[in-house]
Order: structure tokens, then sequence, then C-alpha cells
């Protein structure tokens, strides 16, 4: 204010608040203005919000349980197993796994099989939508990956196990179309309700070396939003798989 030549009734002034409510935001710290008197404040004094009030862009951005990113992790390696077991049991409605391989799910979560039985038989729709093992982009991606344990093979053990599980009300299967193939591999996502494990895959890197982020809905249009509308077009798109069609 004194940079700004103004008193705080000057300030109440120009925002539109009583001088005692500057006053007060003066002398608190801790005291956070309304969003539009905060922005008022810094248009009347010259300067940022963050300058001002830092703890108020700070939880803009914050990550944390009441945020749209719950947690990232560097590598998906690096997520328990016990966040992917809690996402599982605790969906009511929707759980939709668009990995492009997704098999760790059979060794990432105990008695998964089991798990998503009972969740279709309790009403929840599960949807798997991985990608074509004999497809183009799946062999242009074993060549960048060069492992021993190829994209194809690891789609075709997601499809033995759907395969052992076999038809199950509310459980269905798709492969990702042609044309989507590159996009599907690139992202993989994972959603239970309101909430989703995402991962970004990087250049040369397989999925458990890629970072990941846990997402939970905040918001219309958010992150989670978006992500999901992605995978939503991609299942959209795809082929439906039956363990009767074969792989």
């Amino acid at each position: 204010m004194g940079d700004a030549g103004l008193s705080p009734r000057q300030l109440a002034h120009r925002v539109g608040v009583s001088t005692k409510q500057v006053e007060r935001w003066v002398g608190d710290a801790d005291l956070t203005p309304h969003a539009r008197n905060r922005a008022d404040a810094c248009r009347a004094l010259g300067v940022d919000e963050e300058m001002l009030w830092p703890k108020a862009v700070q939880e803009r951005v914050k990550t944390g349980g009441d945020r749209e990113i719950v947690q990232s992790y560097p590598y998906r390696s690096a997520c328990p197993s016990t966040v992917w077991a809690e996402l599982v049991a605790s969906a009511r409605t929707d759980i939709f796994l668009a990995g492009y391989t997704g098999y760790f799910l059979w060794t990432q979560v105990p008695h998964f099989a089991e798990t998503v039985r009972r969740k279709a038989e309790s009403g929840c729709r599960v949807r798997f939508l991985v990608g074509d093992p004999d497809g183009t982009v799946t062999r242009q991606r074993e060549e960048i990956e060069d492992v021993a344990l190829t994209v194809s093979a690891r789609i075709r053990t997601t499809l033995e196990q759907l395969t052992r599980l076999g038809p199950v009300a509310g459980v269905e299967a798709r492969m990702s179309s042609p044309r989507d193939a590159t996009s599907h591999v690139g992202l993989s996502v994972f959603r239970f309700d309101g909430e989703a494990l995402v991962t970004p895959h990087l250049a040369r890197l397989v999925g458990h070396d890629s970072p990941l982020l846990h997402l939970r809905r905040h918001g219309a249009s958010g992150m989670f939003d978006r992500f999901a509308e992605h995978a939503e077009e991609l299942w959209g798109r795809a082929e439906p798989w039956s363990p009767t069609a074969g792989d």
C-alpha cells in the first residue's frame, strides 16, 4: 500500500470493502480474502496475487486428496499395489481398464480375476481395452522397446486371462482400431468410478518405467474428465472381442 500510495481506507474504497476488512487482511497473515477481492486489490496495488497471498495461489495448484492430482509417481512400478487393489475394490459402477496390454493387472492386484467377476455380478460395468497383438503399431512398439517380454506377448497374456475368466455378464473387452492404435499405445487410462491412474508412455520405456498420475475427479472438464473422454473415444471406435472370437 505504501508503494502504491494508498491508505487502508483508499484501498478499501477501490476494492469495495470496509476499511476494517483491509486492516484485518494486513493484520492476519492466515486470512485469505475472497478471490474477487484479491483480484481487485492486486489491480489497485499493481502487484501479482502470489506476492500478497501466496497461500491462495499454492492451494489452487497444489496436489492432494482434495484436488484432481492425488499423487504422482515417476514410475508406474512405484505406485503401491495396494493403491490398485483399493481402487478396484472400491469401484461400484464402472471399471475401465484402457491400457494397451494390461497384463500386469493379474499380478499387481491380488485375486484380480475373482474380484472382476464379483464386481460384474454386483452390477459394476467392467471394460478392457487392449491393442491388437498382430497390429502394425504393436510390431513397431516392439522394435522400439526391444525387450524379451514383447508387447504382443503381453496383450496375449491379457486375452488368455480373459478367456479363462470366460463370458461374464457385465465384463466387456475390445481391441483398439488401427486408426487409434498410436494414440492408445502412447497413453494408458485406468478408471475406477471417479478416480483414475494414467500413464503416458515415454520414448523407449515400457509401461512400468513410465510415470503415473493418480487422479480424482474434482469438477467438470478437469484433468480427470479429459483423460476419461480420451479413453471413451477410443472405446467407441474399438472392435469387440470375446473369448470365442480368438485373438
